[in-house]
């Protein structure tokens, strides 16, 4: 009897082993599925229950969408959560307050995309009050405008990151009182593009100023117009490869400066510079003084090709090689 007991108690410890293994693993898969299938969307709006994005911002969970209805919002928001989407849906417009001192849109989060949003008037006691602050990595800006800003995007030093700015438009923004700010202005990290994007009238220092260890240039129209003051139109002043290509660029009659349009090497050769491809553009200068489009003052060959000068400018000075 004692036997038969011994036994049934070893079948019964065995299936409740087995049945608990099972349990465990259907509660890992539970979860599993849970957290995968956990992204939310927030929607935002004066008719929404979240009335501003400041609002979402404290609420938002790794992977979420914000969805911003159509309107003014007189507001700042810090992003901390990752893997987030922020779109507006129609004109929405986000203005005059900071958060941080920094920006309205001060992003810690990585792999975020925001779309379809103006960002106006920031301004800071720095003087770099920023559309947006990029201090995570990988910021994807998309069909966006930055309108009066003292910087339209700034960023940290991450060299891991890559920013992506597309079909944005940039106007009005820049200053430079003991300090620069600028269109946008991107800090060491592993690559910058920004393609197919507008940069007119910028007010002091420069259209786009980028230490990233890559930076690419691509379809954009860059403008001083009529009343623009910036500096340059491309300043890379760490030295790192560079790509532009297929740009129209114009200095202005109130430039800045009248030395250069593009320059590469300025401040510093801490970057390697393995790459310098300069072709296809349009560069226009408006300016009475003679230009150089390109000043290259790293030990890397500049390669220049297919481009179109108008106006008293030369093609470039430094090291460089140029083809028809």
């Amino acid at each position: 009897m004692q036997n038969v007991l011994t036994i049934s108690y070893q079948i019964v410890s065995r299936i409740m082993r087995r049945k608990s293994i099972f349990i465990s693993v259907a509660i890992a898969v539970s979860t599993f599925l849970s957290s995968s299938g956990s992204a939310r969307t927030l929607q935002v709006g004066p008719e929404r229950e979240l009335k501003a994005p400041s609002d979402a911002a404290v609420l938002a969970n790794d992977g979420d969408t914000i969805l911003i209805d159509p309107g003014n919002y007189i507001d700042c928001a810090i992003w901390r959560a990752n893997h987030l989407t922020i779109e507006g849906e129609g004109n929405v417009t986000v203005r005059d307050r900071v958060c941080q001192d920094k920006a309205i849109f001060v992003i810690t989060g990585s792999d975020v995309t925001i779309r379809n949003i103006e960002f106006a008037h920031a301004r800071s006691t720095s003087k770099n009050g920023a559309g947006i602050r990029g201090e995570g990595a990988d910021l994807t800006v998309e069909d966006s405008h930055f309108v009066d800003n003292e910087d339209g995007i700034l960023t940290g030093q991450n060299p891991q990151s890559r920013i992506i700015i597309r079909d944005s438009f940039f106007t009005e923004n820049g200053k430079c009182e003991s300090d620069c700010a600028h269109g946008i202005y991107i800090g060491r990290i592993a690559l910058l593009e920004v393609s197919h994007s507008t940069f007119f009238q910028q007010y002091a220092g420069h259209h786009i100023k980028s230490r990233a260890l890559r930076t690419e240039i691509t379809g954009n129209t860059i403008r001083d117009g009529a009343a623009g003051t910036a500096s340059y139109e491309v300043d890379i002043p760490d030295g790192g490869s560079l790509v532009l290509r297929d740009n129209v660029i114009e200095k202005g009659a109130h430039a800045g400066n009248e030395f250069a349009a593009v320059t590469i090497g300025e401040e510093s050769n801490v970057n390697p510079t393995s790459e310098l491809t300069i072709d296809h553009n349009t560069f226009d200068n408006d300016n009475s003084a003679t230009t150089t489009f390109v000043r290259n003052r790293t030990a890397t060959t500049a390669e220049l090709s297919g481009n179109v000068i108008h106006g008293r400018a030369v093609a470039f000075s430094g090291l460089g090689h140029l083809q028809p």
